[in-house]
C-alpha cells in the first residue's frame, strides 16, 4: 500500500470543491499582494513563516465581509442571542477549519500549488491555540463551530490566555512542561478591539448609602477584547468568539508616584495583567488557588457588561442606549455557563441589576434564573469549586453579600418545603459549614439557573440520583440531558478527506451538516468493494501516521498491526493503567511462548497529567519504561509495541484518529461524564473497547453493543461492591497473569536500574484504588481477546467499521446544538444561508 501523493491529495480537495480558474489567479494576486506589502516590506527574502501568514490573511479576507455582514445582520434583526461562557476553549489550528467552512480549499491549494508552494507545510507552521486542557474545553470550540453551522446569533466567551496547556516533552520516560508561548509570533485569526474595553473590579469594601449597597475602593483592572471569528460550514454566517485580556488602569499603584518610585509602580503592572497571563493546566480537579478565582470573575464580569450593552444598544453600530427597561431581557438573551467556572456570572449579573440598574430584588433575580442555564460536566467530588467564604469575601465582598442573601431566600424556600429537615438544609445550603466556610459552586449555578443538564444520558441520570438529588426532587423541571458531539467539519471532513469523499461518493454531500444520513451507509456494511474501500482508506490513515512516530520517536512500527489508541488526560478514572497492564500481559505471554501466533499490535497511550498530579506522572513513566522494555525485546519483534504519543493536542488528535482500530474507552462505571474522543474514533473507523460509560452507553445503543466491545462492571456493580466494600487483593491471589504484572511493576522489572520506582503504582492498584483497576481486569483481558479475534476476521472487522461509521450520526454537536437551542435557550436553529458578501 502506497502513501498517497501531494497530487493525490489535491485531487481530493477539488472533489469537495471543484477549482474555478478566476478564483485561484484572485487567490494568488491577494496572497503576493500580503507577501509584498503586508509583511515582508524591506526584506529581500520571505520565510517560510512570511508564507504562512501571507496565507492566513488572504483565507482571512475572505472571513472579514461575511463577518461584518453576519454582525450587521444580527443588529438589525435583533434576535435571541446566546452567550456561551467558559474558562476554556481548545480551538487547535484555524487556517485548514476556516478554508473548509468558506468552501475555497481546493483554490487556495491550486493557487499555491502554482506558486510552487505545499499548502501542508505551510499548515505546519500554525501554533495550536490550546486555550483547554481537554475535553470540556474541545466541546466549547466543537460547540461554536455548530452554532455558527446553525445560524445561531451566538457569541463565545472567555481569556485570551498568553500561555495555554503547556506543551509536553518526555524527556528520560518522564512529563516534562514548557510554557505554551502560542503568541510569540502574532495570532492572524485575532482582531483586538481596545475600542470596547472595561473596567472589572477587585477587592474594597461595601457601603450602605440611601441609594442601596455601593462597592467602593476597588482595585480595577481593564479588560481588552481580542475577537476571533468562527464560521459556519457553507452558510456564510461568521460568529464571534470574544477573549479577554488583562491590561493595567494607567494610574495603577499612584500611591509609588507620589513616593517617586515610579519603576516599581510600571513594573507592578504586572500584577495586575497576570490574571490572563496562564490557563490553570488542571482536568477534573479543583485547586481553589486566588488567581484562578480573579480570573473566574474577570471573564464573567468583562462579558455581563458586554451583554447588557448589547441588549440596550440594538441598532447596528449604535452605542446609545435604545432598550430602557430589563423586561425583555430573558427574550433577548441566554446565558449558558460551561461547568461551574463561569458561575459569577450569577451574582454578578444580579449586582448589575440590583446596584446600577436599581431594580428590585425579586425581579432582578427572575431575570436572572431565566437568562442563565448551567451544563455540569463532573460527578468526581475532587472537581466540585468550593471557594473558601474569607477569599471571596476579600476578594469580593459585594458578592459573597449576595450569596449569603440568595442563600438566605433559599433556604426559607426549603424549610417551607420540608419543615424541620435540617439536614436536608445542609445538604442544598450554597455555604459549607463544615471546617472553613465554603461557597459550593454547583449549588449555586442549580439555584440561579432555569436549566441544569448533564452531558450523557447515564450522566444526567447519575446526576440526579446523586449530587443533585435534593434539587432534582425541588425542581425536576429544571434538569434535562443534552449528550455531547463533536463536529463533523473538522473530525471528519478536515482530517479524514478520503474517508470523507468514500461517504459523498455513496450518500451525498449534505451528511456535512446532517450526519444522521450516514445511517444509509449501512446497506453497504456487508458489501465486500465498499469493505476493500474503507480499509484501503483506513490503511493509508495508518501509513501517514507510522511515519510521522518513525519520524518523531525513531521507532518502526509494523502498519498491518492493529492500532490500539488511547488518547486523553491521564487520570486514574480513566485507567490508563488497566491498558499497561494489559499490554504487560501481552508481553508476558509472547515472552512464555514466542512460537504462538498472535494478532499483531500497536498500542498507543497519549495524554498530558496535571502538573502537580505525582500518580498520574507516575502512570506515563511506567508507560514509556514498559515501552522500552517490550520494543527492545527482540522475542517481541513486531508483535507488539507499546508508544507514548508526546504532547496529545488537538493537531495530534486530527492525525491519530483516522489510523486508530481500537479505541480504548475504559473508565470505571460512573466517572466518565461523557467523553467525546469515543466519538471521534467511531466517526473516523475505529472500533471500541469499552466500559458502560458516559456516550459509550449511547454509543453502543445506536450501533448495537454487537458492534462493540463492552466489558466490565456497570454503575449498580460499582456501587454494590464499594459497598461491599473492595478488596484488591482477592483478584490478585485469584489470578496468576495479574499476580504477575503487579509484581513486575511493584519489584523493578520494567525499571532495572531503580527497582522501587514503580513501587508506589503497585501500592495504588493494591491499598488505595477508587476505581477498581483489578475488578475488571479479568473482564477486560477477554474482550482485549475477542478484539484480537475479530481483527483476523477481515470482513467481519470492516463490517463492524461501516456499521459504526453509519451509527455515529447521533454524536453530531449540530444535534446536541439543536437540542440546546431548541429545548434551553428557546431559540431555533435554521439550514438558511446568509446571502454572501457580494450578493446584493
Amino acid at each position: 500500500m502506497s502513501v498517497q501523493t501531494d497530487s493525490d491529495k489535491r485531487k481530493q480537495i477539488s472533489v469537495r470543491g471543484i477549482v474555478a480558474v478566476e478564483n485561484v489567479a484572485e487567490v494568488k494576486k491577494t496572497f503576493n499582494r500580503h507577501l509584498h506589502y503586508t509583511l515582508v516590506k524591506d526584506r529581500n527574502v520571505a520565510t517560510p513563516r512570511d508564507y504562512y501568514f501571507a496565507l492566513a490573511h488572504t483565507v482571512r479576507d475572505h472571513l472579514v465581509s461575511r463577518w461584518i455582514r453576519t454582525q450587521q445582520y444580527y443588529y438589525e434583526k435583533d434576535p435571541k442571542r446566546v452567550y456561551y461562557l467558559s474558562l476554556e476553549y481548545y480551538m487547535g489550528r484555524s487556517l485548514q477549519n476556516t478554508m473548509v467552512n468558506l468552501g475555497i480549499q481546493g483554490n487556495v491549494d491550486e493557487a499555491l500549488y502554482q506558486l510552487g508552494l505545499d499548502i501542508e507545510e505551510l499548515e505546519e507552521l500554525e501554533e495550536d491555540a490550546g486555550l483547554g486542557n481537554g475535553g470540556l474545553g474541545r466541546l466549547a470550540a466543537c460547540f461554536l463551530d455548530s452554532m455558527a453551522t446553525l445560524g445561531l446569533a451566538a457569541y463565545g466567551y472567555g481569556i485570551r490566555y498568553e500561555y495555554g496547556i503547556f506543551s509536553q516533552k518526555i524527556e528520560n520516560g518522564e512529563q516534562q512542561e514548557e510554557p505554551d508561548d502560542w503568541l510569540r509570533y502574532g495570532n492572524p485569526w485575532e482582531k483586538a478591539r481596545p475600542e470596547f474595553m472595561l473596567p472589572v473590579n477587585f477587592y474594597g469594601r461595601v457601603v450602605d448609602t440611601p441609594q442601596g449597597k455601593k462597592w467602593i475602593d476597588t482595585q480595577v483592572v481593564f479588560a481588552m477584547p481580542y475577537d476571533n471569528p468562527i464560521p459556519g460550514y457553507n452558510n456564510n454566517v461568521v460568529n464571534t468568539l470574544r477573549l479577554w485580556s488583562a491590561k493595567s488602569p494607567i494610574d495603577f499603584n499612584l500611591r509609588f508616584f507620589n513616593s517617586g518610585d515610579y519603576i516599581q509602580a510600571v513594573l507592578d503592572r504586572n500584577v495586575a495583567e497576570n490574571i490572563s497571563r496562564v490557563l490553570y493546566p488542571n482536568d477534573n480537579f479543583f485547586e481553589g488557588k486566588e488567581l484562578r478565582l480573579r480570573q473566574e470573575y474577570f471573564m464573567c464580569a468583562a462579558t455581563l457588561q458586554d451583554i447588557i450593552r448589547r441588549y440596550k444598544a440594538s441598532r447596528f453600530g449604535s452605542r446609545e442606549a435604545v432598550r430602557t427597561t430589563f423586561d425583555s431581557l430573558p427574550e433577548k438573551v441566554a446565558i449558558q455557563l460551561n461547568d461551574t467556572h463561569p458561575a459569577l456570572a450569577i451574582p454578578e449579573l444580579l449586582r448589575i441589576l440590583l446596584d446600577i440598574e436599581k431594580l428590585p430584588y425579586e425581579k432582578a433575580w427572575d431575570l436572572v434564573v431565566k437568562c442563565c442555564a448551567y451544563t455540569n460536566h463532573t460527578v468526581l467530588p475532587e472537581a466540585l469549586e468550593r471557594w473558601p467564604c474569607s477569599m471571596l469575601e476579600n476578594c469580593l465582598p459585594r458578592h459573597m453579600q449576595l450569596i449569603y442573601h440568595i442563600n438566605f431566600l433559599h433556604l426559607k424556600e426549603v424549610e417551607k418545603r420540608w419543615p424541620g429537615d435540617f439536614d436536608r438544609m445542609r445538604r442544598m445550603s450554597l455555604i459549607e459549614e463544615e471546617g472553613d466556610k465554603r461557597v459550593n459552586m454547583a449549588n449555586l449555578c442549580v439555584v440561579g439557573s432555569h436549566a441544569v443538564n448533564g452531558v450523557a444520558a447515564i450522566h444526567s441520570d447519575i446526576l440526579k440520583a446523586t449530587v443533585f438529588r435534593d434539587f432534582y426532587e425541588m425542581w425536576p423541571e429544571k434538569f434535562q440531558n443534552k449528550t455531547n458531539g463533536i463536529t463533523p467539519r473538522r473530525w471528519l471532513l478536515l482530517c479524514n478527506p478520503a474517508l470523507s469523499d468514500l461517504i459523498s461518493d455513496k450518500i451525498g454531500e449534505e451528511w456535512t451538516v446532517h450526519l444522521e444520513q450516514l445511517q444509509q451507509l449501512k446497506r453497504w456494511a456487508k458489501d465486500p468493494a465498499f469493505q476493500r474501500s474503507v480499509m484501503k482508506v483506513k490503511q493509508e490513515n495508518k501509513l501517514r501516521l507510522a511515519g510521522l512516530i518513525e519520524r518523531d520517536t525513531g521507532v518502526k512500527i509494523n502498519p498491518a498491526s492493529m492500532f490500539d489508541v488511547q488518547v486523553k488526560r491521564i487520570h486514574e478514572y480513566k485507567r490508563q493503567l488497566l491498558n499497561i497492564l494489559h499490554v504487560i500481559t501481552l508481553y508476558n505471554r509472547i515472552k512464555r511462548d514466542p512460537t504462538a501466533v498472535v494478532t499483531p499490535r500497536t498500542v498507543m497511550i497519549g495524554g498530558k497529567a496535571a502538573p502537580g498530579y505525582f500518580i498520574a506522572k507516575q502512570i506515563i513513566a511506567l508507560a514509556c519504561a514498559v515501552g522500552n522494555t517490550v520494543n527492545n525485546d527482540p522475542d517481541v519483534g513486531d508483535k507488539l509495541k507499546l508508544i507514548y504519543l508526546e504532547n496529545y493536542r488537538v493537531t495530534l488528535a486530527e492525525r491519530i484518529m483516522p489510523a486508530a482500530d481500537l479505541s480504548e474507552q475504559i473508565s470505571t462505571a460512573g466517572t466518565e461524564a461523557s467523553g467525546t474522543g469515543n466519538m471521534k474514533f467511531m466517526l473516523n473507523g475505529a472500533l471500541t473497547i469499552g466500559t458502560m460509560d458516559g456516550a459509550n452507553v449511547e454509543m453502543a445503543e445506536e450501533a448495537g453493543e454487537d458492534n462493540l466491545f463492552i466489558f466490565g462492571m456497570r454503575v449498580d456493580d460499582v456501587e454494590a461492591l464499594k459497598s461491599r466494600g473492595y478488596n484488591a487483593y482477592e483478584y490478585y491471589e485469584r489470578n496468576p497473569e495479574l499476580r504477575q504484572c503487579v509484581e513486575q511493576i511493584r519489584s523493578g522489572f520494567f525499571s532495572p536500574g531503580e527497582p522501587g520506582r514503580f513501587s508506589h503504582v503497585a501500592d495504588v492498584l493494591l491499598h488505595h484504588d477508587r476505581f477498581l483497576h483489578l475488578a475488571d481486569f479479568d473482564a477486560y483481558i477477554e474482550a482485549q481477546e475477542r478484539v484480537s479475534q475479530v481483527y483476523q476476521d477481515q470482513a467481519k472487522w470492516a463490517e463492524m467499521v461501516i456499521q459504526n461509521i453509519a451509527s455515529s450520526g447521533k454524536f453530531s454537536s449540530d444535534r446536541t446544538i439543536a437540542e440546546y437551542a431548541r429545548e434551553i435557550w428557546g431559540v431555533e436553529p435554521t439550514w438558511e444561508k446568509l446571502p454572501a458578501p457580494h450578493d446584493t
